[in-house]
């Protein structure tokens, strides 16, 4: 169990705030506006402590390195902005995916990323 530290509650003020996928410089760049002098260190510190309790689930995308989500969300997706790289989480699941498995497979588990450029991106 990690000590409670300021930079640790920002940390974890900062995710339950922002709650998005968030890369760790995400992290750190927001978690700065309550503790200037944090540490890139601490961030990795904290969210892998934050994974490790099961506060805090690593979200993969292909080809990038992983972000991190508050865990216990229902299931759910992800929208990847390609313009300002930010990743959004994405509310339900379009449905049952049996038909599209091939004959004698099964399938045990999904992810779906929608790729495009968020409100906050200009044309």
């Amino acid at each position: 169990m990690e000590r409670a530290t300021r930079q640790r509650q920002a940390i974890r003020e900062v995710m339950h705030e922002l709650n998005r996928p968030l890369s760790p410089v995400e992290v750190l760049e927001a978690a700065r506006q309550k503790v200037p002098g944090l540490g890139i260190a601490t961030v990795y510190r904290t969210l892998k402590g934050l994974v490790e309790e099961g506060s805090a689930v690593p979200v993969e995308l292909p080809g990038q390195p992983p972000r991190y989500e508050l865990a216990g969300k229902k299931h759910h997706h992800h929208f990847h902005c390609l313009h300002c790289g930010k990743v959004f989480e994405l509310e339900g699941c379009p449905g049952d995916f049996t038909s599209m498995v091939p004959k004698g497979f099964q399938t045990e588990r999904h992810e779906i990323v929608l790729y495009g450029r968020c409100a906050d991106c200009p044309a």
